[in-house]
C-alpha cells in the first residue's frame, strides 16, 4: 500500500482487527500493510516535533512499534481507534524512553548550559520538551484518567474528536470538554516546569 493509498474504511480494519485478535493469521497478514501505513502516519506526526538530526528516524520508529504491536497478544481489539490508541502510547513511550537515554531530563539533563544573558535567545530541546509533556501527561492522568487518554488519543494518536468518542464510549460534546480543560491544565503545567 503506498502512501497516498486511501485508508481502508474503518468497519474493515475494525473487522481484521478483531479476526486477527481471534487468532486469524490471514486477518493478520491483510492488516500487515495497513498497520504500516497508519504507524509510518503516526511516526512522521511525532518526529515532526522532534530536533533535526534525531538519531531515531520515523522508519525506525514505526519498526520498534511495530515489533511491541505484533507481540501484544492479549489485546481484545475493538476497532480501528483502540488499535490507534494503543500504537500512539507505544510510540510515545519509545520517544520519551529515547530521549531519557540520551540524558535529556525534564530539568536540562546533559543539555548544554546557556549563559543567563541568552536564555531569551535559547530554545528548549524539543526532546526535552517531549519528556515533560510526557511527565505533565502522566500527572494530569493521575488527576483525571479520562482527560489525559483524550489528549493522547488526539494530540498523540491524531484521533478525531468522533473517534475519540467512540474509543472512550462518551459523547463528542465530552471530548471536548476533556480537550479543552486538559489543554489549558497541561500548558500551566507545562509553564511550571520551565
Amino acid at each position: 500500500m503506498t502512501d497516498d493509498a486511501a485508508p481502508p474504511p474503518a468497519a474493515h480494519v475494525t473487522a481484521l482487527l478483531q479476526a486477527w485478535s481471534g487468532g486469524d493469521q490471514a486477518a493478520f497478514q491483510a492488516l500487515l500493510p495497513i498497520v504500516e501505513q497508519e504507524l509510518h502516519r503516526l511516526a512522521i506526526r511525532y518526529m515532526r516535533g522532534e530536533r533535526p538530526g534525531h538519531t531515531l528516524q520515523p522508519t525506525a520508529l514505526v519498526n520498534e512499534a511495530y515489533l511491541r504491536l505484533v507481540d501484544v497478544t492479549h489485546v481484545r481489539w475493538q476497532n480501528r481507534a483502540h488499535f490507534l490508541a494503543v500504537a500512539a502510547r507505544m510510540m510515545r513511550r519509545i520517544l520519551v524512553d529515547q530521549a531519557r537515554a540520551k540524558g535529556y531530563q525534564k530539568r536540562g539533563g546533559r543539555a548544554p548550559q546557556v549563559p543567563l544573558d541568552d536564555v531569551e535567545a535559547a530554545a528548549p530541546a524539543p526532546a526535552a520538551d517531549l519528556v515533560a509533556l510526557h511527565d505533565a501527561l502522566d500527572a494530569l492522568a493521575r488527576e483525571d484518567a479520562r482527560k489525559g487518554q483524550v489528549v493522547e488519543l488526539r494530540y498523540f494518536g491524531g484521533l478525531t474528536v468522533e473517534e475519540t468518542a467512540e474509543v472512550l464510549a462518551v459523547s463528542p460534546e465530552t471530548v471536548m470538554r476533556d480537550w479543552k480543560f486538559a489543554k489549558t491544565w497541561l500548558l500551566r503545567e507545562l509553564s511550571r516546569a520551565r
